[in-house]
């Protein structure tokens, strides 16, 4: 007989048992409007920056600046902007270019660097893995082995982990690489476009080596904890749009999507949870909100306001739609008076909407001074 006590797990408890902090994100995600902004911040590249302007070293940030505990907790081993190979590629040096130098990357891409710098700056991509079902088969295929050496180590601690977590009520949340990120990182944006076109049955061995990692790898997962959310990290979109076409979508990347959500559900030790399916991307993503709603999407993040994103009327144009974002990271970068104009157009609103977490469209850079952020922070508390 099914277990269905309530311990976060076979059921959820009530939600006034819940830790505060689960509580809330889990009002967010069911869009109840009207509810205090969760506090959290997307990611940083201005530390450095911040540490010169009188930051201390090892400064707490979440007590620096007043975000909220997290409400979930994130189950991994599944990549994120690269696939979850295991093993990974050799770091080495390829060529010395005086000042810069070629270096072949743990995901098996040829990168040009600064010499000496391998971080805190766009890097250029020369080449890519997987240029035929040769490479893919020599190079690749074999790293994404479920049965690979050390693919499922520590994993016992890692679910006495996410047990406690989910007997606290917080969100269970397994992250991954979508699928266009994934195939970007094994063939380069450029070659990928072609090789929809060319090689078609390349694509979809790759992907469905992508399933089968995954489906195995949260079976895993699952045989432990319930899952509340699937968080894709797919980046398929640019400054004017997505980068390949809904049918292309439909063709390439749904039916592996599909599978997997199906499988995942199934297997649900709450049949009754609710899972959310979080799709992330840069870029201008209106145009695939209703795309990827056909696979059950209902978040969305991190709404990149230089490309056209407007939070305030993508919330009202789907109001079923929780949204996590939409900050214009530029505008903190110039005056208190535009910071004030940006947040109290989009923060008073998207409380009475519901469903929202205002955090910077991308990680904050190095541009936006310490006071200005510190003053983005005090109004957000203020508004929130």
């Amino acid at each position: 007989m099914q277990n269905t006590k309530c311990d976060g797990i076979h059921s959820l408890m009530p939600l006034g048992e819940m830790a505060p902090e689960a509580r809330r994100l889990r009002e967010t995600y069911a869009i109840t409007p009207g509810n205090p902004l969760i506090q959290r911040e997307f990611g940083y590249y201005c530390l450095e920056r911040w540490y010169e302007q009188g930051l201390p070293k090892h400064a707490d940030l979440s007590a620096e600046f007043h975000y909220d505990p997290s409400g979930k907790h994130s189950l991994g081993s599944l990549g994120w902007c690269e696939a979850a190979f295991q093993p990974a590629f050799e770091v080495k040096q390829i060529e010395d270019r005086g000042e810069y130098e070629v270096v072949q990357d743990w995901a098996g891409r040829h990168v040009l660097y600064f010499k000496g710098r391998r971080d805190g700056f766009m890097p250029e991509y020369l080449d890519h893995p997987v240029k035929d079902v040769e490479t893919w088969e020599e190079n690749v295929k074999w790293r994404l082995a479920v049965d690979a050496p050390g693919r499922f180590d520590g994993l016992e601690a890692r679910m006495q982990t996410a047990k406690v977590a989910a007997g606290r009520g917080l969100m269970i949340s397994q992250g991954l690489i979508g699928g266009y990120m994934y195939l970007r990182s094994l063939m380069g944006p450029a070659d990928l476009m072609y090789r929809f076109h060319d090689a078609p049955d390349l694509i979809h061995k790759c992907m469905q080596a992508w399933l089968d990692l995954a489906d195995a790898v949260i079976a895993r997962h699952q045989a432990h904890v319930t899952l509340d959310e699937l968080f894709l990290a797919e980046d398929i979109c640019y400054n004017h749009g997505p980068l390949i076409s809904p049918k292309m979508m439909r063709e390439f990347l749904f039916p592996y999507y599909q599978d997997l959500i199906a499988n995942v559900r199934a297997r649900q030790l709450d049949q009754t949870r609710k899972l959310y399916i979080h799709i992330d991307t840069d870029g201008f993503a209106v145009p695939v909100i209703p795309v990827y709603k056909e696979i059950g999407m209902n978040a969305m993040s991190p709404f990149e306001v230089a490309s056209g994103c407007d939070v305030v009327e993508i919330g009202v144009q789907f109001p079923d739609l929780a949204i996590f974002g939409g900050i214009d990271k530029r505008i903190l970068a110039t005056t208190r008076s535009n910071i004030d104009a940006m947040l109290t157009r989009i923060l008073p609103a998207m409380r009475a909407r519901g469903g929202y977490i205002a955090t910077c469209d991308h990680g904050v850079p190095e541009e936006v001074t310490l006071e200005n952020y510190r003053y983005y922070r005090k109004r957000c508390l203020e508004l929130a």
